[in-house]
């Protein structure tokens, strides 16, 4: 339940169009729903502007279907990340309306309408194409949040006058996710030509000493771009909640009193 839909509830029930008793039932689900292997969150949106995101890694098809068949019943919006093989499977024949984004690893459901934000749209941007699944998982991720993105991909510094073609654009952003392996070089760029707020994001991407993401998030925390935040290997959606919630706090402060 989000702030909106809690309010129109309470709406009603002044206004007499609803009952106490059903306005108590509909409010039966708060705070969360124990399914056993499961709780799942019903509160979330009302504090952070975005229901709970279900992980599908690491969970069995069933758990999945469960935990996102009750988000549906509670009407919540809902967003699955890490879904593929057999959860993916599993998920799109129980529930074959939801919207799935095989490159972003994602499947959503819009069910109570998301006010777009206004004003430019985030940056996206991928050193290589080999980041796009990262960044699409980002991508979806922001439009739960109702945030405009746009995406730039495979500028990184191989081939830096890529990049430079799109700089009056990422200048105007509010935020800007970069994501990138390898050496992990790209965010330490953008983040010395621009003053948004950027995102780094390493991926898995990469040779030998790569090491599986490591190298990119050494490299992205010794930045000498000052004030990029750094988040895990492989998190477009920690990357996404990070700006949502810079964004979302943005608009609190410009709103009338």
């Amino acid at each position: 339940m989000d702030a909106e839909r809690l309010r129109e509830l309470l709406e009603s029930v002044r206004s007499g169009s609803l009952s106490i008793d059903s306005a108590l039932g509909a409010l039966a689900r708060l705070p969360f729903s124990d399914l056993g292997y499961a709780r799942v969150d019903h509160h979330r949106a009302l504090r952070q502007g975005i229901a709970e995101v279900v992980l599908a890694e690491g969970k069995a098809p069933e758990h999945v279907v469960g935990i996102v068949e009750q988000l549906i019943a509670a009407g919540d919006n809902v967003l699955v990340t890490r879904l593929v093989g057999r959860n993916a499977e599993a998920l799109e024949a129980a529930l074959p309306n939801l919207r799935y984004s095989k490159l972003g690893r994602t499947a959503s459901l819009v069910q109570r309408p998301i006010q777009e934000r206004r004003g430019p749209p985030v940056a996206i941007v991928t050193a290589g194409t080999s980041d796009i699944p990262v960044a699409e998982e980002a991508f979806e991720t922001l439009a739960m949040f109702g945030i405009p993105a746009q995406r730039y991909f495979d500028v990184g510094v191989a081939g830096i006058h890529r990049l430079m073609s799109h700089l009056e654009a990422l200048s105007a952003a509010p935020a800007v996710i970069v994501v990138a392996g390898m050496e992990g070089a790209l965010p330490s760029v953008v983040g010395g030509l621009i003053g948004a707020p950027i995102v780094a994001v390493p991926t898995s991407v990469g040779y030998g000493t790569a090491l599986a993401g490591f190298t990119a998030l050494f490299g992205m925390l010794t930045s000498c771009a000052s004030g990029i935040t750094v988040v895990n290997i492989d998190n477009g959606f920690g990357a996404a909640m990070a700006v949502g919630r810079m964004i979302a706090t943005q608009h609190k402060a410009q709103a009338p009193a």
